[in-house]
């Protein structure tokens, strides 16, 4: 692969091969046939993961333990060609291996018996209708479309087959596994009163339950964002079996980087004719966003993004006001070139919008066609449009079209270079304005995007912000930089991975420390480190390797001998001398367990010290077969990457000072090379250096309040106020905190997941996740050092409360030493009150307890006070 995949999309591609193989192996021994599905929301990377499965399907793979099937014939259906063709696109971008021979659409004119193994044919709905040319001319006006199609002799154009013929016997050639992706898998799965729609759900239906001349397809995965209706259908199918359905945590898509935090709705305020001004405030959001992008290319030495605008339109718009519209963006944007504006609307022809013609561009290439920067839309790109550098959107649809709005935005969430930037909201969010919409009419598309801008998906989407007439805080230019410089020492824990991957960590690594000029050949030192583990285990599992070299160079059978005379069965025993095929075999099953590359590397070691050897081919055979021996002994494994663990560790610590000095973007990579461990780490947080917050907030009568604001803050508006929504006991805690001696400032850390938010660790019902305590304030003690505090308040009657207590406990005891106070606190019967974890035996008794209620209440606690509130409790 091309990318590194996302640890929820490891975890998706390994349950996906595991259901693959299982409904091939039961689909040759025992006839069965098999459908699962892949539930992940819009922008979760669902090509690069069928990306990744394709790989591993045709190719195997040594990571996920994968053998290739290379019986495989896949079908990708869709029923839009053109996110056919983008999809080709998008997995020939991801993948390193499939090559574009691999990757076949089918046309009008394709004409074969069957598909071929190891290749993915993309059709559409259209090509298997009864209009299409691959069917048509074989079918009567009341007939049955497939058994028509199958039956009927005479073919067109002097075809031999038909599209259906060459499924039928791709299915009926045993030698052949068929595989059939639905991709939006749940269109088709519901009658509709349309006959189009009839026409689709037809023909996906005949896909999966076959006919009586069509067979079912062995093997159905369907994909989608909400895959309800196909579940339903698969576990409805006759003679079909169900294998457990793969379902991607929404919240780990967003705490991934892939989707845009936060979603900005500007709305007018009042009554009044909004579009021009809206347009004009459209147009500086896009110019400041060209040019803060400009400025992070320059500063990161990353590749730049170029933003784009869309300007969605009504499904019937004047061409003149459309005009109109342009040109107040050219008049407030005098730098945009004329040829900047395309369109998608149905009409594929040059549009005329006052004095602008207006080229028209497909929805699948908007993405890599930088020089438009101004998109003209109505609602042909809301579905499998991918173009991420869509930042800003302005939608002239009315009101009553918030559907609309919402599927387009929800094209729109995903991040342009696939990861999240650390600490700049403004580069991780996408703005839309809408001229026509009130408060109240923009509920409901807060709501549903809320809920990841699917209509039909409960669950919230957690992480992900989305924010009506929100203002932009930066670096409070009155905090000092000894307060940022303590900020910067501040550990924060990353949630720990599931699978464990030491030697990709290590070699993702020596990479950047190479790229960066901070160790020069790290790759080799690496892999000469990992060759000396892998020397020592040949020494000290001698008899281990030995046995295992035994049972591999040797094959033993038996041979069954009936001596028909006596009508008697005798079994004998044979041994064979493996051959070459056998000892690669062994040897790749032990790259996968090891590491590919070490073993490449390493069977070169072997083979160049191999003095007895004939040919340095005979020497590397003699190599493959000692790895392979190693593969079998499972304590070298262990050993292998206890080593790769260690040696990551000691160069991470002995580099961190130098990883400082690197810009924001190059540190970011080292933490997440960081995070990519089975346990809890320790990063350093990230300076944020843009917020997007809300300002006001609708009280329960409908009005609008604005928030209180606050002074002292790490980031704030250009006035030094910081906007924030806090309950009556939080606004107590800040009040205190902020009137004791020596304060200086206080950071509200961000609930969502990103680098600039410090988290704890903590387990509850055997799974470890991560809480980000809610406050941390800064203060100069009497000598001028400066110290940090967290203060965390938090209900003590949630399920929550004594997991999470027990983690902070855990973290105090780590960091006491960063830290002059962590106190956790709790409103108990009317009253504030506060445990101090940086005290010892406070945090012995915590994980004696309970409820976290019956801690706030004992002799642990301290009732919260300020300064003066304790002289006059003790006066």
């Amino acid at each position: 692969m091309k990318f590194a995949l996302k640890d929820y999309q490891d975890e998706a591609v390994r349950e996906t091969l595991i259901n693959l193989s299982k409904a091939r192996r039961r689909w040759h021994e025992e006839d069965d046939k098999h459908a699962f599905s892949l539930t992940a929301t819009t922008g979760a990377g669902k090509t690069v993961m069928a990306a990744a499965v394709f790989e591993a399907l045709f190719y195997g793979d040594s990571e996920f333990g994968f053998e290739p099937d290379r019986s495989a014939v896949v079908i990708w259906f869709s029923d839009d060609p053109s996110l056919n063709q983008q999809t080709r696109f998008r997995l020939l971008e991801s993948s390193n291996r499939l090559l574009f021979t691999d990757l076949v659409v089918i046309e009008n004119n394709y004409v074969s018996e069957k598909f071929d193994a190891r290749k993915i044919y993309f059709i559409n709905t259209q090509k298997l209708s009864r209009k299409s040319l691959l069917v048509r001319g074989l079918i009567e006006e009341d007939s049955d479309l497939v058994e028509s199609a199958i039956s009927t002799e005479i073919r067109p154009d002097r075809r031999q087959h038909t599209i259906w013929d060459t499924i039928r016997n791709t299915i009926e050639d045993r030698s052949l596994t068929l595989y059939l992706v639905l991709d939006e898998a749940h269109r088709g799965m519901r009658r509709n009163t349309n006959s189009e729609q009839n026409d689709k759900s037809t023909i996906v239906r005949r896909l999966i339950n076959g006919t009586q001349l069509v067979p079912a397809i062995p093997v159905v995965w369907g994909i989608s964002a909400t895959v309800e209706r196909f579940n339903a259908a698969m576990t409805g199918a006759e003679g079909r079996s169900t294998l457990p359905n793969v379902v991607v945590d929404s919240s780990k898509v967003q705490e991934s980087g892939l989707l845009k935090d936060t979603i900005v709705l500007d709305v007018p305020q009042g009554t009044g004719q909004f579009d021009t001004l809206l347009m004009r405030r459209a147009t500086d959001k896009i110019k400041e966003l060209t040019s803060a992008w400009e400025v992070f290319a320059n500063h990161n030495e990353e590749k730049s993004v170029t933003p784009l605008m869309v300007l969605q339109v009504p499904n019937n718009p004047d061409s003149r006001e459309i005009g109109r519209l342009l040109d107040t963006i050219f008049a407030q944007w005098n730098e945009l070139p004329e040829n900047s504006v395309a369109h998608v609307l149905a009409d594929h022809s040059i549009q005329s919008f006052g004095r602008h013609n207006v080229p028209y561009i497909s929805p699948e290439r908007v993405q890599d066609s930088t020089w438009i920067r101004v998109l003209v839309a109505k609602d042909a790109i809301s579905t499998g449009w991918d173009c991420p550098r869509a930042e800003v959107m302005v939608s002239f649809r009315p009101a009553r079209d918030r559907t609309h709005i919402t599927q387009l935005l929800g094209r729109m969430v995903r991040t342009p270079l696939a990861k999240r930037i650390p600490g700049n909201d403004r580069l991780n969010s996408v703005d839309c304005l809408l001229p026509f919409f009130d408060i109240k009419s923009v509920e409901h598309v807060v709501e549903v995007l809320m809920k990841g801008g699917v209509d039909d998906r409960d669950t919230p989407l957690v992480g992900r912000q989305v924010l009506v007439n929100p203002g932009e805080m930066t670096p409070n230019v009155s905090i000092s930089n000894e307060v940022w410089e303590k900020y910067l020492t501040l550990p924060s824990q990353f949630p720990p991975r599931k699978e464990s991957k030491p030697i990709k960590r290590l070699t993702a690594l020596a990479q950047e420390l190479s790229s960066d000029s901070l160790l020069s050949d790290a790759g080799k030192k690496a892999h000469k480190k990992l060759h000396k583990e892998l020397d020592a285990c040949r020494a000290k599992f001698v008899e281990e390797i030995s046995e295992a070299m035994i049972g591999l160079l040797n094959v033993e059978g038996k041979t069954l001998i009936a001596d028909l005379s006596d009508r008697k069965l005798f079994f004998g025993e044979f041994w064979e001398k493996a051959d070459t095929s056998v000892i690669l075999a062994a040897y790749r099953k032990s790259s996968r367990l090891l590491g590919s590359d070490v073993c490449r590397t390493y069977a070169d070691h072997l083979a160049a010290q191999n003095t007895m050897a004939a040919s340095m081919e005979d020497a590397l055979v003699d190599a493959y077969a000692e790895i392979a021996a190693l593969g079998m002994v499972p304590e070298v494994k262990t050993s292998l990457e206890s080593a790769a663990d260690s040696l990551t560790l000691r160069w991470l610590d002995e580099h961190r000072v130098a990883i400082k000095d690197l810009t924001v973007e190059r540190q970011d990579a080292y933490r997440q090379i960081s995070s990519m461990s089975t346990k809890p780490v320790d990063i350093d947080l990230a300076k944020p250096s843009s917020w997007i917050e809300p300002t006001s907030k609708r009280e329960d009568d409908g009005t609008i309040a604005c928030l209180p604001c606050y002074k002292h803050h790490l980031l704030c508006d250009e006035k030094g106020n910081f906007p924030a929504s806090l309950n009556t006991w939080e606004v107590r805690v800040v009040k205190i905190e902020m009137d004791r001696p020596g304060f200086c400032a206080w950071y509200r850390n961000p609930s969502r997941a990103g680098f600039d938010s410090l988290s704890v660790a903590y387990t509850q019902n055997g799974e470890t996740k991560v809480f980000r305590p809610d406050f941390i304030f800064f203060s100069r003690k009497a000598d001028g050092t400066i110290v940090a505090d967290i203060v965390d308040p938090h209900g003590p009657h949630l399920s929550d409360s004594l997991p999470k207590l027990i983690g902070l406990a855990n973290y105090a005891q780590k960091h006491s030493s960063v830290f002059r106070r962590i106190e956790a606190v709790a409103l108990v019967e009317s009253k504030l009150r506060v445990l101090d974890l940086t005290d010892s035996d406070v945090r012995a008794r915590i994980p004696e307890a309970k409820n976290a209620k019956s801690l706030y209440l004992s002799d642990l606690s301290n009732e919260f006070l300020s300064v003066s509130q304790g002289v006059n409790a003790q006066n």
